[in-house]
């Protein structure tokens, strides 16, 4: 979940004129960002090992 504090640090790294969409995409990222985040202090991650395994089996 986005604060309203890195909401208002986000809009000011954008300049004077920005489209809805770039907007956007900096929204989308940093929520993805903080997903990531707190996966990664769950322990939620995949392992070097892991990835490779499954990357494998895509190129299959």
């Amino acid at each position: 979940m986005i604060s309203k504090k890195q909401l208002k640090e986000t809009i000011e790294t954008l300049p004077e004129e920005f489209s809805l969409d770039d907007l956007m995409d900096k929204l989308i990222l940093l929520d993805k960002i903080e997903r990531a985040e707190k996966e990664s202090e769950k322990g939620e991650t995949f392992s070097e090992t892991e990835l490779e395994k499954e990357l494998e089996k895509w190129f299959k």
